[in-house]
């Protein structure tokens, strides 16, 4: 049966619909979106093989899957982008995703697809730069912001203007929970669900709130990261913006301790 997605937005001709359960065995939980726009579809972060199958027969209650225009990525890990080369052959969307990852995604498809291709694998991606862009999607667009370093060094976030939804990849990301289906209600309980992940994997507070700076300056009504829970409405937004740009963390908190050799067999 296929798994019933979490509506964030839907007046009629717009939907941003969220799936957060296909993800099965040893694999880390993520959220996969897929927006639809009157008849034209994108699906963002659809993730590797683990959630290709499962995602692409739940997505099609909503959408032709050949037909689909965009498949976004926000950057490069498996979990992100790693069956591109599925979504490349049995779609005809292009891949959205930073100009620095461009060059190196076609890596991720074999050569029995690249066969199957009149072009080329890279005539299918849309490079981004770093100062991002807008990209036509049915009667609006959808934003790609600049998110360098949160985590990767091309790293890309995508909002909505319709729903004013911002998908900010792996920032927001929470892990553990068991009932990463609803949004955040007690923004401090949550915090010990997020810390761990934003220290190791976030490069530095800098960026950071650089980060919270331009967003602060948008219509931003939610911001759904790819892993965990949701942050809907005015007050959590601000929550997240308010705790994400005074934290530490990366380089932050390295020291000579982080750079010895080490001593330890495995």
């Amino acid at each position: 049966m296929a798994a019933e997605p979490i509506v964030l937005f839907d007046n009629g001709h717009h939907k941003c619909l969220m799936f957060d359960s296909l993800v099965s065995g040893e694999g880390v939980q993520s959220n996969q979106f897929l927006i639809v726009d009157g008849k034209h579809e994108a699906l963002i972060d659809p993730g590797g093989d683990l959630t290709y199958t499962p995602l692409s027969v739940a997505a099609s209650r909503y959408m032709n899957i050949r037909d689909m225009d965009y498949v976004f990525a926000s950057h490069q890990d498996p979990d992100i982008i790693g069956a591109i080369d599925r979504w490349i052959v049995h779609t005809r969307a292009k891949i959205v995703t930073s100009r620095l990852w461009a060059r190196f995604l076609p890596h991720l498809v074999s050569s029995y697809v690249t066969n199957q291709l009149s072009g080329s694998v890279y005539d299918r991606i849309v490079s981004i730069p770093d100062a991002g862009a807008n990209v036509k999607f049915g009667d609006s667009y959808l934003q790609c912001l600049p998110a360098h370093f949160m985590h990767s060094v091309g790293n890309l976030q995508f909002y909505d203007p319709v729903s004013r939804i911002l998908f900010s990849g792996d920032l927001g990301a929470s892990l553990g929970g068991d009932d990463d289906h609803l949004p955040v209600k007690d923004f401090d309980k949550h915090v010990p669900s997020m810390i761990g992940f934003h220290r190791r994997y976030i490069a530095s507070g800098k960026v950071c709130r650089l980060w919270a700076n331009m967003i602060r300056e948008m219509d931003v009504t939610a911001i759904v990261p790819q892993h965990g829970k949701r942050f809907e409405g005015p007050e959590m937004v601000n929550r997240f913006l308010d705790w994400v740009s005074s934290m530490d963390c990366g380089i932050d908190l390295m020291t000579q301790e982080n750079y010895r050799q080490p001593v330890d067999y495995v």
